[in-house]
């Protein structure tokens, strides 16, 4: 490895509080319910839904207004999310390493009582919902927010990738590409703090309906990447030329990357930023 590029431990090998997996879900609110989406979500499901779990131990919410949606790449055809304009929420959450299958069995088992209890909320649409495996971090300084720390370091921003291999490469060589190769070489003096790298791993069998199943991206590399200010010059300079580079070293391409900026609780902050025609 080189950098400041480390295991999945943190380089903490004894510290036991550790990732071991992430919940991602990308959500759409429908035009007209935002307001009441948000405030379902961050004052009831964002809880119930995930937080009172056992070993969820980290938890933050993310939206992505409409000035940054414009920065999204790829769109149309073949991109994770193809139309642009939608996925504006994003709810991430950390589970202890080593507990994945009790979190997972609780969230599928919970999730299904709050729909029976009529607690969900109609006027949404999953975009992307899924699970990730926790590999690596990359941190830009050496004693740096450790992983564990940065969904509540609350950073300025957060810039969200999916990154397919090309054939005849692994998802796990294409992460260490990323990590070793890419990201050393762009992210020094940068406000990019740390990258995070997860692989995906598969939903449970009766996970609610609403949910969709994507079953032919199983070798994905999903970066999360936390950076200390407006992440739009940091997505110009470094996130943007990542597909290209990917693509001209023949090790994969990327399939969506988007910016996202923090959600500010108890508030409809950014409600009225969703959409370029609003």
């Amino acid at each position: 490895m080189t950098g400041n590029s480390t295991p999945a431990s943190g380089g903490v090998t004894d510290d036991p509080i550790r990732i071991g997996t992430l919940l991602y879900t990308l959500v759409e609110p429908h035009r007209g319910h935002e307001v009441d989406y948000n405030r379902w979500y961050e004052r009831d499901h964002f809880y119930a839904g995930c937080q009172i779990g056992a070993y969820n131990f980290a938890g933050a919410r993310f939206v992505s207004t409409a000035p940054l949606k414009a920065l999204r790449y790829p769109t149309g055809d073949g991109a994770l999310v193809a139309d642009p304009s939608v996925g504006s929420y994003l709810g991430l959450y950390y589970v202890l390493d080593g507990h994945h299958d009790e979190w997972n069995r609780w969230a599928v088992d919970q999730v299904n009582v709050l729909h029976a209890a009529g607690r969900m909320f109609e006027h949404r649409d999953h975009v992307h919902t899924g699970l990730y495996r926790f590999e690596w971090e990359h941190r830009r300084d050496a004693d740096g927010v450790p992983a564990e720390l940065t969904l509540d370091h609350r950073s300025a921003g957060m810039v969200s990738v999916h990154l397919e291999p090309a054939p005849g490469t692994t998802g796990a060589a294409l992460g260490a590409w990323v990590r070793d190769t890419y990201l050393p070489g762009v992210t020094g003096g940068s406000p990019v703090a740390s990258v995070l790298g997860f692989s995906p791993l598969p939903l449970l069998a009766d996970a609610p309906g609403d949910v969709p199943r994507d079953e032919t991206v199983d070798d994905r590399v999903l970066l999360l990447c936390f950076v200390d200010e407006d992440p739009t010059a940091s997505f110009d300079a470094v996130f943007g030329p990542l597909g290209a580079a990917a693509e001209q070293a023949g090790v994969g391409r990327v399939q969506w990357a988007s910016p996202f900026i923090g959600t500010v609780p108890g508030t409809d902050t950014y409600t009225d930023q969703l959409w370029a025609d609003r």
